[in-house]
């Protein structure tokens, strides 16, 4: 997941409606050699502290609205300790960003930097100087991408404003892999595993959600053109298996088990959860979920490994349980499906 806490910044889409309020941004290249090295540098040594887990001379490095709630990036810090300890750590991006026109409470300020144009949207954006810093850290089993907006302090120190990270790769695979695994599937007419594939590559591609790329936009394009009707998401997913019905709220992709997974969640009826208390009915009850969306969907078995599914109660999981594709048996009578509003 993507960890984020920004208290000053508020980060808006990437459509530019006409009253959105433009301001300059200089790429790497365009710095002057003394911006780069100043913007660098504080840069190199936020990310030292990142690396080294130091979370006190973090916070003493971040804005005071962020410092003075730090236990987000603080949990962050801690979580990719050990996943950076022997990293390489490369600046792979590096914009400032000059909003000191801005009027203040602009409901919105974008950021058209460098050719081919990388947008970045802001909206309520306070006047001043900022920056925006990418980060990989390769050479380790689990690579990743750090991205960092900082703000430059009256004392022109630069200052940590915004901390957001995200894996370069997913189940041994990076975003361009899962971007051409994605178009073979979408044109073999594999509707659902191009979306998820698709998905999966914006994920790792896109280093932050508020920006834009032709590239990022083109992929964006593909995934809709696929995007199947029957995805939960504002309606659930109604499967019909043996004349039970399974209420799916939601279906995503995971990497928890090392390989790639559809993870499944449910939401049992009450006759549903009162079995769940049984572990050999709960076993039989999960795997039907499994089979019927095996049934509804053969073509999943070409692009995952398993099925990870989760019967949701109100406030925790009820019961929940992996299984590789072989595994599962799909039905063998026709399946009936609908779509019904997800209670919320």
């Amino acid at each position: 997941m993507q960890r984020t806490l920004l208290l000053l910044l508020t980060f808006g889409g990437v459509l530019l409606p006409q009253d959105s309020m433009a301001a300059s941004c200089k790429t790497q290249a365009q710095m002057t050699i003394v911006q780069r090295d100043a913007l660098s540098g504080a840069a190199r040594t936020i990310i030292g502290e990142v690396q080294a887990g130091d979370v006190q001379a973090l916070r003493a490095n971040a804005i005071p609205a962020v410092a003075a709630d730090f236990s987000g990036i603080a949990g962050s810090v801690d979580s990719l300790k050990p996943l950076l300890q022997h990293a390489s750590m490369t600046i792979d991006g590096l914009y400032a960003l000059d909003a000191s026109i801005d009027s203040f409470g602009e409901a919105r300020t974008d950021f058209y930097c460098g050719t081919p144009v990388v947008v970045l949207n802001f909206t309520n954006l306070p006047p001043g100087s900022y920056a925006l810093v990418i980060v990989h850290a390769t050479g380790v089993p689990h690579p990743q991408q750090i991205s960092m907006v900082l703000s430059e302090s009256a004392q022109h120190r630069w200052m940590l404003g915004g901390f957001f990270s995200r894996p370069m790769m997913e189940a041994g695979h990076d975003g361009l892999w899962y971007w051409v695994s994605a178009r073979d599937f979408a044109q073999r007419g594999m509707k659902w595993d191009a979306w998820f594939y698709y998905r999966s590559a914006a994920y790792l591609l896109d280093p932050v959600d508020f920006l834009s790329s032709p590239n990022l936009e083109k992929l964006q394009h593909e995934q809709d053109r696929v995007s199947p009707a029957d995805i939960p998401g504002i309606k659930s997913l109604l499967l019909d298996s043996h004349g039970s019905e399974f209420q799916v709220t939601a279906i995503g992709t995971t990497a928890t088990f090392g390989l790639l997974d559809l993870e499944v969640h449910y939401t049992p009826d009450t006759a549903q959860a009162a079995k769940l208390h049984d572990p050999s009915a709960a076993r039989r009850q999960v795997t039907a979920v499994m089979s019927a969306l095996l049934t509804l969907h053969p073509e999943l078995q070409q692009a995952f490994h398993g099925f990870w599914v989760q019967a949701d109660g109100e406030s925790a999981t009820l019961f929940s349980l992996e299984l590789p594709m072989d595994q599962v048996i799909p039905l063998r009578e026709p399946l009936a499906t609908n779509s019904s509003p997800v209670n919320q």
